[in-house]
């Protein structure tokens, strides 16, 4: 009997694993995971559920002025979250709504 073809997996645009995520006052995950893959944002905990995911075309982010190099703030589905621990965040962003 022939074994089943899957499918090719497709690799995300970018991913950043090992990053905390908050949403004030508190810490979500501290090892968490930000994907951006098929023109979505999602925020995944350390065991790979989904905290949050949106289009990138309704996703705010932005950098304070009072932030480290490594955190930016992202605005989900109208919640507020501050990602720490990936430097590229803003920038992989930008290049993926580029595109779109």
């Amino acid at each position: 009997m022939p074994e089943p073809v899957s499918e090719p997996t497709s690799e995300p645009d970018f991913m950043a694993t090992g990053v905390r995520i908050d949403r004030w006052p508190r810490s979500l995950t501290r090892a968490g995971e930000v994907r951006i893959e098929d023109g979505r944002l999602s925020l995944l905990t350390s065991y790979g559920s989904e905290i949050d995911s949106a289009p990138l075309g309704t996703v705010r982010t932005g950098r304070p002025w009072f932030a480290k190099p490594d955190e930016a703030v992202a605005t989900v589905n109208g919640t507020r979250y501050r990602i720490s621990g990936s430097g590229r965040l803003l920038e992989a962003l930008q290049k993926a709504t580029d595109g779109h």
